[in-house]
Order: C-alpha cells, then sequence, then structure tokens
C-alpha cells in the first residue's frame, strides 16, 4: 500500500526568531542594540503631530524620571515580540522587572537610519511640515558619541535644499556637529531646541540624574548662537508644584536670554502610563505632599488641566516680555507641535 499524500503545511511553525543584535554593552549593564528597520520618517498621520519626526534611537541614557518617550520604548518592544522579532525571554528583559527601566538600560540603535533616509526622504511628500529630530529619544545621549547615527543623518540632509528642520536635545555633544549644522543652515531653516527644565542644578539632579547639568546645556547654547544657528530653549516639562515657580521660570529665561536664545517655548508635563510608573514612584519619595494630587489626577489623564495651561501660559507670556523675548517667536517656532486641547476639566491641578 502506498504511503499517504504528505499535506503541506498552512502556516510555518519553524519560522526563525529575529533576534537584535547586541552592539556595546556598559559595565553598569546598559546594553545597546541594533533594531532593523525599513523606514525612519514618521509622519504626522502617525503621530497625531504638525511634524515630520526621525528619531535616531529609541530609549535614552539619560533616563529622566519624566520622560513621555518611555511608551515609545515600551510600545516598539511589544510590537516586536507580536511580530515575533523577540521571544518571550528576550521581551520580558526588554520591558524590565520593574517596567520602566528598560528605556534606559536597553538602547535601540537604529544603525541604518542615514541609509534608509536617503532612500526614503521625499520633500514633496513632507509638503512643507518640519522635519524634526529628537522627539522620542536624545539625539545627542552618550551613545552618540559611539554610533554617530545622529551626525549621518544631519550628513544625508546635506544631499536637500529647503527643508525645515528641528533638533531637540539637552545634550552639549550637538556643539560637536556646529560645522554640520552651520552648513545645513545655509541649504535649509535649521532651528536646535535646547531643552532645559530648571536652571536649579540641585533639582535638576534629582529630576534627571545623568542628565548634563543645566549650566553646561546653556554653555553650549552660547556656543550654537555664536556661530550665527538659529537656536532657543524648549523648558520641559515644566512640572507642577515642582519648576512652575516664577522664581525658577524667571532665572532660567534670564540664562538662556544672555546665551543668545532667540525664542523660548514652555510645556507642562505629560505622563504616559510608562512615564507614570517612573515618575509617580520618585514623586512619592521626593515630593510627598505632592504625590497624592498627581495620583489622583493622572490616573485619568494624561496631560494637565486646561486651566493650568492657560495659567502656565499667562506666566509664561509675562516673564518671556520681562526678559526681552516675544513669545509670538516661540509660539510661531512651535506652533505646528501642539496636539491639541485635552478634554475639559473641572480645575487645575496645581497653580
Amino acid at each position: 500500500m502506498s504511503a499517504p499524500a504528505r499535506q503541506l503545511p498552512l502556516f510555518d511553525d519553524a519560522a526563525p526568531v529575529v533576534r537584535w543584535d547586541t552592539l556595546d554593552e556598559r559595565a553598569r549593564g546598559t546594553r545597546f542594540v541594533g533594531l532593523p528597520i525599513r523606514s525612519i520618517l514618521n509622519s504626522p498621520a502617525a503621530t497625531h503631530m504638525g511634524f515630520w519626526s526621525v528619531n535616531p534611537y529609541i530609549g535614552c541614557e539619560f533616563g529622566c524620571t519624566y520622560c513621555y518617550a518611555r511608551d515609545t520604548h515600551r510600545f516598539t518592544v511589544e510590537r516586536a515580540h507580536h511580530d515575533g522579532a523577540l521571544d518571550d525571554a528576550a521581551f520580558r528583559e526588554f520591558t524590565g522587572a520593574e517596567g520602566w527601566e528598560a528605556f534606559e538600560q536597553r538602547i535601540l540603535v537604529k544603525r541604518d537610519a542615514a541609509a534608509v533616509l536617503a532612500r526614503t526622504l521625499d520633500p514633496r511628500r513632507l509638503a512643507g511640515n518640519p522635519l524634526v529630530i529628537g522627539t522620542a529619544t536624545d539625539p545627542y545621549q552618550p551613545a552618540e558619541r559611539r554610533f554617530r547615527i545622529t551626525r549621518s543623518i544631519l550628513e544625508t540632509l546635506r544631499g536637500f535644499r529647503g527643508l525645515s528642520i528641528g533638533i531637540i536635545t539637552k545634550s552639549p555633544l550637538v556643539t560637536r556637529d556646529i560645522d554640520l549644522l552651520v552648513d545645513l543652515s545655509r541649504r535649509h531653516q535649521v532651528s536646535l531646541h535646547l531643552s532645559i527644565a530648571t536652571a536649579d542644578a540641585r533639582l535638576a539632579r534629582r529630576l534627571e540624574p545623568r542628565s548634563p547639568v543645566p549650566s553646561a546645556r546653556l554653555r553650549a547654547l552660547g556656543r550654537v548662537t555664536a556661530a550665527g544657528i538659529r537656536a532657543g530653549v524648549l523648558i520641559a516639562p515644566i512640572i507642577p508644584g515642582i519648576t512652575d515657580d516664577v522664581a525658577g521660570l524667571s532665572t532660567l529665561l534670564a540664562s538662556a536670554r544672555a546665551m543668545g536664545a532667540q525664542y523660548a517655548v514652555g510645556s507642562p508635563l505629560r505622563l504616559g502610563p510608562a512615564a507614570r510608573r517612573r515618575f509617580l514612584p520618585w514623586l512619592e519619595r521626593e515630593f510627598p505632599a505632592l504625590a497624592g494630587r498627581y495620583r489622583r489626577h493622572y490616573a485619568g489623564a494624561d496631560h494637565v488641566t486646561p486651566a493650568y495651561q492657560r495659567a502656565l501660559s499667562s506666566r509664561l507670556d509675562r516673564l518671556e516680555r520681562l526678559h526681552g523675548f516675544d513669545p509670538d517667536a516661540g509660539l510661531r517656532e512651535m506652533r505646528e507641535w501642539r496636539e491639541g486641547a485635552p478634554a475639559p476639566e473641572p480645575q487645575a491641578l496645581l497653580l
């Protein structure tokens, strides 16, 4: 009797799991992993923002307590697990036991970012919208010294003309690329948004344990503006009850103006689910008197209330004028970043 015909497989259950290659590992346990990519540009339709964005890394060594980008790292890892790029063991490693530490200890490096950008960037698709580098990571975090992904992206943009390019960073490492930024400013409209949450070094160390001190960032701002590059300060996030006081904001604005900042923009705290897991326990330890109010508010919202936003905007407007800034210049610079007003709530969180 002849053997039965072999059934053709309906599914390939033996498909190999694609593993992310380790590129480097630090003594403190931080690991840098190559992330295979087919695209690098994030469209306004995908992000619900008014600009295109490019992020050379996912995750950030600075590990700021409040960082909203923790959610981006979590989404990337969950999607990779769902698609089979990470097995269960790797998924547990890349999410972390505490649910937040992987963001700053497992940095995903987009090694092919420049090549993919050169192949896929069509200025016509941007339709005049800005291209912003570093919306969900710091493009000049310490890893950039070795991997130079951000610099390679900027070098790629040399091959285009007439774009509106923004860069967000809190790192003085940006001064390494002053020559390139000057060249790009001849071809494009370039703006550097230097992120500083506070000028108080002690408070900054509590909020951002591994970030460059505020004075180093301000010196970098001075070097950039002295080179003729358009630059301003992004006061972000402004944390209710902690960094929103008049004296602190006034000191920061005065320091930025002295370093040649051409505009200033403030943005209040936003806490998504992953960011909450890091920030709220920190708040319990460092500012326990505020913790209960934060937990009640952010249990059902990612944003501050409209009332708080209005009060903060009024305060910033007044202080910017006091220190010689044109508030409208900052609004024009960042107008396209607005995400729309959050849902109405009965009262402000803090004032």
